[in-house]
């Protein structure tokens, strides 16, 4: 993909098509873990000169609206949020200038993908099935990607996710190795309700990681430290899509998120 060039929409359907057999690939190719619960780590999730592409064409800081749920609550003492994001929709994105625009919804519509949620519930299988039981593969899962920004003052204490959620990913975006010691960390619950660090993710280059949620998939992210200036990086959460409040509240989330994003970017205009 040139990033000089803004692809029309039948280019961007075929660039988001190959996008997505690659990102497949990798979930395929990735190792997996079972400590201290299952899980893949991926080493290069795009390609090489996509990688380069999201890099240089990041969306500006005004782009970006705040993180609601968790983060919220370690907002600075002056309201300053310190998670922000971008939801990888085409109506989010719109207003971005058009090369970025380009780009970005390339990436949001591969992610999305048919054969990418696939890959991943092949390969998060042992998880998938511990929850949802031998059937797993005809649960319903929502895919919303959101571009994430996080600067000092953030962090997350230990927590499994909502059980709104079946799969959790999350992709490292950053420009280089220098801060490794900055991604997720994971957790064991032991008997005594203790919660003892026992891996951590490097937050390196077109790295990441996967799971399904579980009642065991404890997670957390230390403060983000004075010398950083964004850890950037994907959030791709598949929602459970079965039943009809789930789906009703999958698709309502997603408009309500667009009528919030419309009257702010009507505001700041």
């Amino acid at each position: 993909m040139d990033q000089t060039t803004t692809l029309p929409p039948f280019e961007r359907s075929r660039e988001a098509e190959r996008l997505a057999e690659f990102i497949a690939t990798s979930i395929e190719n990735a190792r997996f873990l079972e400590q201290p619960f299952y899980h893949l780590e991926f080493d290069k999730m795009f390609p090489d000169d996509v990688y380069a592409q999201m890099l240089v064409l990041m969306p500006n800081a005004a782009d970006y609206r705040p993180m609601h749920g968790r983060s919220k609550g370690h907002d600075l003492a002056d309201g300053t949020h310190t998670r922000v994001k971008i939801d990888l929709f085409p109506e989010y994105i719109r207003n971005l200038p058009a090369e970025k625009r380009s780009l970005w919804t390339v990436v949001g519509n591969a992610l999305r993908s048919e054969p990418v949620k696939q890959a991943f519930i092949r390969r998060l299988a042992p998880g998938l099935q511990k929850r949802f039981g031998r059937d797993y593969a005809r649960t319903g899962m929502y895919p919303i990607p959101i571009l994430t920004r996080d600067i000092p003052g953030y962090l997350i204490t230990p927590h499994t996710d909502t059980r709104w959620k079946g799969i959790t990913v999350q992709l490292y975006l950053p420009r280089d190795d220098k801060h490794v010691n900055i991604g997720t960390i994971f957790h064991e619950k032991l008997a005594d309700g203790s919660l003892p660090k026992r891996t951590q993710m490097r937050f390196a280059p077109n790295s990441g990681y996967a799971f399904a949620v579980g009642d065991d998939t404890w997670h957390s992210a230390d403060r983000v430290p004075a010398d950083i200036v964004t850890r950037d990086s994907i959030l791709l959460t598949y929602f459970v899509d079965a039943g009809p409040l789930r789906i009703l509240r999958n698709r309502a989330k997603r408009v309500g998120n667009f009528l919030g994003n419309e009257l702010r970017a009507r505001i700041r205009a």
